[in-house]
């Protein structure tokens, strides 16, 4: 299995060996399980933002048409004032 070395302060590390002690495992383990937790968190991310642009996408014109004062002005069209940028 690859491995990656990672550097800490000396603050991090006594702060690692503390949490790692009160949890009952080992640093090691301890600094997987929070790298494995910021993948999911960020893999959930951009799957909720993916399915946020589906359906805003999928609903534009129902968008547009409840929220007239936030659509940009058409191409070559002079911005209003009140409208969003």
């Amino acid at each position: 299995m690859p491995a990656l070395n990672v550097e800490f302060s000396e603050r991090e590390l006594e702060d690692l060996r503390q949490i790692a002690k009160e949890r009952g495992t080992s640093m090691k383990a301890l600094v997987r399980q929070a790298a494995a937790a910021d993948i999911a968190r960020h893999r959930a991310l951009q799957e909720g933002a993916e399915a946020f642009r589906s359906f805003f996408t999928a609903h534009a014109e129902e968008f547009a048409a409840a929220f007239p004062d936030d659509e940009p002005p058409a191409q070559g069209e002079p911005p209003v004032k009140g409208r969003a940028a």
